[in-house]
């Protein structure tokens, strides 16, 4: 079963629009939909915002029996190629504010059971540019974690997706992650989210189709 995992209503929204919603419950305390796209089943799960709230709902649709993970959503843009409006798919994932190189002399983002700070995320060939997500429990306004991210290579960030990642290396099930551009770095990260959340938005829904033929091509 492919689950499909979203931390705001508005992006859930994008998707439940244009699907076929069988029933919605309460598990576990989050939104939780059975439905059908394009004669296509799946659940989708409301995470909230949030690495654990994102951790915790990918542990949800495992035990619910996913076999397979999409995560879509709108994020912050840290280099050229993620320009607002654009989608990206994610090629790798990481926590940047996941730090235990005092204790194991591992750089930052490196979880205690990896040697690499990144999760490798399936993809197959497609038209969508690629780049990578450094996911960390804070909205990014201003240049604060700029050394950081530009260490690790990041070209997005978001508050859940390597938390999706992380999980499902664990359970060693494929996991798509794609990324719409709200905003970009830096002191107008605010302002911009606000003025392109719905461009972002658009591009998503727009990528459906996309979306769920890349994850459940496996």
């Amino acid at each position: 079963m492919l689950a499909v995992i979203v931390a705001m209503q508005k992006e859930a929204d994008v998707l439940l629009s244009h699907s076929i919603i069988l029933d919605e419950s309460l598990n576990c305390g989050k939104k939780f939909y059975n439905c059908r796209f394009n004669d296509i089943p799946f659940c989708l799960i409301l995470s909230g915002v949030g690495k654990s709230n994102a951790a915790a709902a990918t542990m949800l649709a495992l035990t619910s029996g996913a076999d397979r993970i999409l995560n879509y959503g709108v994020a912050g843009g840290l280099t050229s190629k993620a320009k607002i409006g654009s989608v990206l798919q994610i090629e790798k994932a990481t926590e940047f504010d996941f730090d235990l190189s005092e204790i194991n002399g591992t750089p930052v983002g490196t979880p205690d059971e990896c040697t690499t700070p990144y999760f490798d995320l399936s993809r197959q060939s497609n038209s969508f540019p690629t780049g990578i997500l450094a996911s960390g429990d804070r909205f990014g306004c201003g240049h604060k974690d700029d050394v950081i991210l530009q260490q690790l290579k990041a070209d997005v960030r978001d508050m859940e997706g390597a938390a999706i990642a992380h999980i499902a290396y664990q359970a060693k099930i494929p996991c798509r992650i794609f990324k719409s551009i709200s905003d970009n770095a830096g002191e107008q990260s605010v302002r911009e989210y606000h003025e392109n959340l719905q461009i972002a938005l658009r591009a998503l829904e727009n990528n459906l189709i996309a979306f769920f033929k890349e994850a459940c091509n496996e």
